[in-house]
């Protein structure tokens, strides 16, 4: 008896330990879509100007300035602890942190260029302290990586926004330069959940592939998103709420402010934007990619701390309507979303203008076996042969999101999307 224990025990350490890298590419993507929520970072010695990350390079500040800018770059704030901290009071499941954007500046101890945060007063490595806290606090953590360079001579655009094109470059060897440091990030910080891409400007479908196929030389299961100039694991609709889609993952990303680099004074999204952004992508099937910019002195800007505290509190609340959910089975409409999961559909409705609602939808082989609210109390439910008439008093509605939990005879996952009717339906004669 002994011995069978100690193997068992063996084996369960073994997975523990290399969990994400032992999961096939289909159980990490699984994961990642129940995951639903995410925090994304861009920071960099830009923040020491407030100007947009990459974008300003050559056009709100010169070229010669904006690359200096590392010299000044000092955050004596940051503490990785307090950031994976931040993000698990999100109700954040992973954290996708720039390693570097389209201005060049890697933010790891990279030996393939001195363009680093290991040349600049500061001299710490922050992905490596971020990726130790995510560890440590059992974050799942990934890598954002501009595809584009506007500041390495080899790429063939540069800086203002990569419209100026360079006189010599050599694309080859800038590839290499890509693959070598996407390869170095996952080796040294790594096993990661994704690797997320961005602008392939001058990267075909050919070249962006051959990217992703190099990394999954060091790491097979890692997830790639659509922006190597090949097609990736998933797609990411930027700044909106992607529309309802099944049938390929993707994931919002989007800035809980207007910038995605810090700006002094910039306007934080109010709580229900931000709710509603979440619940959205949800209801639409895919995952929320939140973004912060954290301040040159390495902190996170209070009211956005506070906002994603919140955000966390509702999701303590009521995030079982939305992790391990899939969109469906109604389509989004202008008020409200659908989560599901197993015998059990969560009816989001998010804003109601008019009488009570009444909710109407043909059956579509769905058998409502029981109805109530998630803050508690029953709901009216009607059936006329094959019509649902779900109906509840104008009262009860929260002011962000008020939660119907329709309990159904049969699991609900495989029925086909479908939409849900904006008046009542004519009743089917016999």
């Amino acid at each position: 008896m002994k011995k069978p224990f100690l193997l068992f025990v063996c084996l369960a350490i073994i997975t523990t330990a290399f969990g994400q890298n032992s999961s096939s590419h289909q159980e990490k993507l699984k994961w990642w879509q129940d995951a639903r929520f995410g925090m994304f970072i861009h920071w960099g010695p830009v923040s020491l100007k407030g100007t947009e990350i990459g974008w300003s390079r050559g056009r709100e500040i010169p070229i010669a300035e904006y690359d200096t800018l590392y010299k000044q770059f000092n955050p004596v704030k940051f503490n990785a602890d307090e950031w994976v901290k931040l993000a698990k009071d999100a109700g954040m499941k992973y954290i996708v942190f720039t390693s570097k954007h389209h201005d060049g500046f890697c933010m790891w101890d990279t030996k393939y260029t001195d363009f680093n945060i290991m040349n600049s007063p500061f001299r710490r490595d922050v992905m490596k302290e971020l990726a130790d806290a995510c560890k440590k606090n059992g974050m799942a953590l990934g890598f954002y990586h501009s595809t584009c360079d506007w500041h390495h001579p080899d790429f063939p655009l540069t800086s203002p926004g990569g419209t100026v094109k360079r006189e010599t470059s050599n694309l080859d060897r800038y590839t290499q330069y890509l693959k070598n440091e996407s390869v170095e990030i996952i080796t040294k910080y790594g096993p990661l959940l994704v690797m997320w891409y961005d602008v392939p400007m001058e990267f075909d479908a050919a070249r962006g592939q051959g990217v992703i196929d190099e990394i999954r030389k060091v790491q097979p299961n890692i997830l790639v998103n659509n922006r190597t100039g090949a097609k990736g694991d998933f797609d990411t609709p930027e700044q909106r709420v992607g529309d309802f889609q099944n049938d390929r993952p993707w994931e919002t990303c989007m800035t809980i402010a207007n910038q995605w680099a810090w700006k002094p004074n910039d306007e934080v999204k109010s709580l229900e934007q931000c709710l509603h952004n979440l619940i959205r992508s949800a209801g639409g099937d895919g995952n929320l990619l939140f973004n912060v910019g954290p301040m040159p002195d390495g902190r996170i800007e209070p009211l956005q701390v506070i906002r994603l505290k919140e955000m966390g509190q509702w999701l303590q609340k009521y995030g079982y309507s939305i992790y391990g959910t899939r969109g469906g089975p109604f389509k989004p409409t202008d008020w409200g979303v659908s989560t599901r999961k197993e015998n059990t559909i969560f009816l989001h409705i998010l804003k109601w203008n008019g009488d009570s609602p009444k909710i109407i939808f043909r059956a579509h082989g769905i058998q409502i076996m029981g109805c109530r609210l998630a803050d508690g109390g029953d709901v009216k439910v009607t059936r006329v042969r094959d019509t649902y008439i779900i109906e509840l008093a104008k009262e009860v509605l929260q002011p962000i999101n008020t939660i119907v939990e329709i309990q159904t005879a049969k699991n609900v996952m495989d029925i086909p999307p479908f939409e849900l009717a904006s008046q009542p339906l004519p009743v089917k004669q016999n």
